[in-house]
């Protein structure tokens, strides 16, 4: 699964002094925070586990130029309403559907990374009439078995949620291509932001989720028959990592 992506501060205040106002919507008594910009058609982009809206920063302003973008902070995750659940993609698509109904969206085209494109796979298939196409980014959805993986333990899983500077600092390596990112100094900072996000309980009930196999996507993707776009990082190191425990 993705996470964070680290920028520098000062190419994140140019890349957000360009960026729409925040909003807000409540999903099943939750407040769900959003961005919205633009007009055309519809594009919702769905981040990954560990990550928010701002993971599109240098997305957004370039596609609201053709269309009508929204990007939320999905349920547990960045602005969004925390509640204590036990989290999993259902949970996502259950929310995702809300917050369709809630904004007046119709029917979008889904562009998600990691966890977002599970959830932008298991949204298709649950309601087929609302999604346009899909774009998958490095997602996430077939089961361990499904890929020919051996499954992870808890202890490699819960490296995707660290809770000390040299955890952060090992996931760093794993997720950042350029591995010269992967300081002390820039760890510290990771870590620093990991914790302000708050969001390290619904990380972990994820990975309990996907430990536990539910709502994978294995012998179902031919019932989707949007257009899809699939795209592989070459350079994505972390699918590898997780079968090498």
């Amino acid at each position: 699964m993705k996470t964070l992506i680290v920028l520098s501060i000062a190419t994140a205040s140019v890349i957000w002094a360009q960026a729409p106002a925040s909003k807000s919507v409540e999903v099943f008594g939750q407040r769900i925070h959003y961005l919205e910009a633009g007009s055309g058609p519809t594009v919702i982009l769905l981040h990954g586990l560990g990550a928010d809206a701002t993971n599109w920063a240098m997305n957004t302003a370039v596609l609201a130029k053709s269309y009508h973008v929204f990007v939320p902070d999905q349920v547990g995750f960045g602005e969004s309403d925390k509640p204590m659940i036990n989290y999993r993609v259902a949970t996502l698509v259950d929310f995702l559907d809300g917050f369709y109904k809630k904004t007046g969206i119709a029917k979008a085209t889904l562009v998600g990374n990691s966890l977002g494109g599970w959830t932008a796979l298991a949204f298709t298939l649950a309601h087929p009439d609302k999604v346009d196409r899909i774009v998958l980014v490095d997602s996430a959805g077939y089961s361990f078995e499904k890929t020919g993986q051996p499954k992870p333990t808890q202890a490699v899983m819960d490296g995707l949620n660290p809770s000390t500077v040299a955890g952060t600092k090992a996931l760093m390596t794993v997720i950042l291509a350029n591995k010269s990112l992967a300081t002390d100094q820039n760890a510290e900072q990771f870590f620093a932001a990991h914790l302000k996000k708050n969001d390290g309980y619904t990380v972990e009930r994820f990975i309990e989720s996907i430990l536990r196999g539910e709502d994978v996507v294995d012998g179902k993707l031919g019932a989707i028959q949007v257009p899809t776009e699939i795209i592989w990082g070459r350079e994505d190191a972390l699918t590898r990592w997780l079968g090498a425990s």
